[in-house]
């Protein structure tokens, strides 16, 4: 093992061009890293313990001792809200060695659309180097390896910063994949890999920022060899955009010519370079791609030398599949890494994996990895609340019930192949043996470090009496009514939901955004059928849900269906309020009455399950 691998020096790479050995480089340090996966663990456990044990919160529990055990004895394990207080002090002014001793460059910020709210988190200089220089080499490094000849074009990918906030005692916020943006790596890095200037991405207004994204991917597409975006859902949104800017776009390169409304000084500068004469021909070949009627297959079309869409494709973002593999024409669908809010910690070893066996190797020098083992099967049961008088008739559901054992966590070199469990991360930046709410099941292992399918984030849950339905269970109940309406050509481009607690009895509502395949018009809904829907995801909720059903003390399911661009309203609403273009997900469970009236507007139509689901 190198000196440190925990503490790798990450500005080695910042002394590269992109092409330059760094393949190379980026394959060697992973090899090294899942090689010594567990004794860069407890190395990395000893140097974040040596830094932080005498902050305000490890020395409540630790009383200055920096030892593993006595950590592990000592030191509960946590979600958000149990360091929430701590979090909230330091935006307001307080010393951040209350949680870390490393000084603090910013706050980083989540989306808030999986919990509900955003969560504030610290982020020091090194952190932010390690990430920004990981997430832009590693990926690079591997898909090399399965595509050819990567470093002879461009990548037109979509990317979106947010403007900086400040807390009240004047401390930089701003969403992680903000910060990477703005490092200095990317900036050397974006001329000679992407084909968006700069100064188009930092553009704060997100209309011009992707149409002169797409103008220049577009003025450039004999050089694109990868198209990709943050997320699937914001690649899907962007292609929408498309659809109804195509026409202007056309107009520009055909003329030569910037659109007036394009103000912003940083993009029509940066455009002067690039559309710098008329180019008919160009034109006319992507208005005849875009004018025909279906956009099957677009992205190939347009941009024809591609090799792979390169977006998230794991969790919530599995929805999206769909309809990216619409419009990518068989490119295949390549998912890079795992991250989250709390740290950038896995990357996928076989790209072109297709989504369903999507796996990610830990990075064991980016965090000090936990597991707490799940038992699915009684994990719903243990998981409801525990005064359920007369739901539970059978003796054994009420002793699994009350049984809510305590399980210990394990080590990353101690999981089991086929075993789910929840992740837990120490870090350097302030926390430790924390939750971040992501089930993980082990596929595999590189080396030795383990291989892992995302299965399920603990979202915010639908709650009505002492029933609760979680995210996973909500994407099972869709997922089974969608074999119903597929073979018919419906594709789901979007669902969310939320629990109508007004009605009585309280009930489920699921709103779909559906279109037909090979066409972008809303389809005909046939009552019939999108009812025979609700009884089916009824069908696959959990056992209370169906008690509860048949007891009548929750309503029939409803789904509402609604006009294509519901969605996207519903992305500019939690945008506006501060949300990430780049780092956005759909929330799968609407608690905001404001983000519930946007949805509302766009139903076209509300269709009622007719039976109450069987009970076995």
């Amino acid at each position: 093992m190198s000196n440190s691998l925990a503490s790798w020096n990450y500005k080695s790479f910042d002394l590269m061009a992109p092409n330059d050995g760094i393949i190379e480089t980026g394959w060697k340090m992973i090899e090294d890293l899942t090689t010594n996966a567990y004794q860069i663990q407890q190395q990395l456990l000893e140097e974040i313990l040596a830094q932080n044990v005498h902050t305000e919160y490890l020395d409540k529990f630790l009383n200055g001792s920096s030892d593993k055990k006595l950590f592990k004895e000592k030191v509960p394990i946590i979600n958000y809200e149990d360091i929430k207080t701590y979090m909230e002090k330091i935006a307001n002014g307080e010393p951040s060695d209350i949680l870390l001793a490393e000084p603090l460059l910013e706050l980083t910020l989540s989306s808030g659309t999986s919990g509900g709210k955003n969560k504030i988190m610290p982020m020091t200089a090194k952190e932010l180097d390690k990430r920004t220089i990981i997430r832009n080499t590693l990926p690079w490094s591997v898909i090399n390896k399965f595509a050819d000849g990567l470093e002879q074009g461009k990548g037109m990918y979509l990317f979106f910063v947010m403007p900086d906030m400040r807390t009240p005692s004047g401390l930089r916020a701003r969403p992680s994949l903000t910060s990477c943006l703005k490092s200095s790596y990317f900036q050397k890095q974006i001329s000679s890999v992407y084909t968006s200037p700069y100064a188009t991405i930092l553009c704060l207004d997100i209309n011009q920022s992707v149409y002169c994204q797409f103008l220049c991917g577009l003025l450039q597409r004999d050089e694109v060899l990868r198209v990709g975006a943050s997320f699937a859902n914001v690649l899907g949104r962007a292609i929408r955009f498309l659809k109804d800017y195509w026409r202007e776009l056309c107009t520009n390169i055909r003329t030569g010519q910037l659109s007036h409304w394009i103000t912003d000084p940083g993009c029509r500068n940066a455009l002067s370079l690039i559309l710098n004469k008329p180019n008919p021909q160009l034109a006319d070949s992507i208005e005849g791609t875009c004018s025909k009627k279906s956009w099957e297959g677009i992205i190939k079309e347009l941009w024809p030398r591609t090799k792979f869409v390169d977006v998230i494709i794991t969790g919530s973002m599995a929805q999206c599949i769909p309809t990216l593999e619409f419009y990518c024409g068989g490119l295949p669908l390549v998912s890079s890494y795992y991250a989250a809010s709390e740290g950038y910690l896995g990357i996928n070893l076989e790209p072109l994996s297709k989504p369903s066996n999507i796996s990610y190797t830990l990075l064991p020098n980016m965090a000090f990895y936990e597991f707490i083992p799940i038992k699915e099967n009684h994990q719903e049961l243990a998981d409801q609340p525990q005064h359920l008088e007369g739901v539970y008739d059978d003796q054994d559901c009420k002793e699994t019930l009350n049984k809510k054992e305590e399980i210990e966590p394990v080590e990353l070199v101690d999981v089991k192949l086929g075993q789910c469990y929840e992740i837990v991360v120490t870090t350097f930046t302030g926390l430790y043996r924390y939750k971040i709410g992501d089930i993980l099941m082990v596929s595999g292992f590189h080396n030795n470090a383990p291989q892992f399918r995302f299965m399920k984030r603990q979202g915010v849950r639908l709650s009505i009496d002492a029933e609760r339905t979680g995210e996973d269970g909500l994407w099972k109940a869709v997922t089974q009514a969608l074999l119903l309406i597929e073979p018919l050509g419906f594709i789901l481009t979007d669902y969310t939901s939320y629990a109508d607690t007004c009605s009585t009895p309280g009930l489920y509502v699921l709103f779909w955004e559906l279109k037909m395949k090979g066409s972008d018009d809303l389809p005909e809904i046939n009552p019939k059928i999108t009812e025979e829907c609700c009884y089916i995801a009824e069908e696959s909720l959990d056992y209370l849900y169906r008690v509860l059903r048949k007891d009548n003390r929750i309503g029939p399911l409803e789904i509402r269906v609604v006009k294509h661009g519901t969605f996207d309203a519903l992305m500019d609403f939690f945008i506006a309020k501060g949300t990430s273009v780049g780092q956005y997900k759909t929330p799968r469970c609407i608690k905001s009455e404001e983000a519930l009236k946007v949805m509302d507007a766009g139903v076209v139509g509300g269709y009622f399950s007719q039976k109450a689901p069987k009970q076995g």
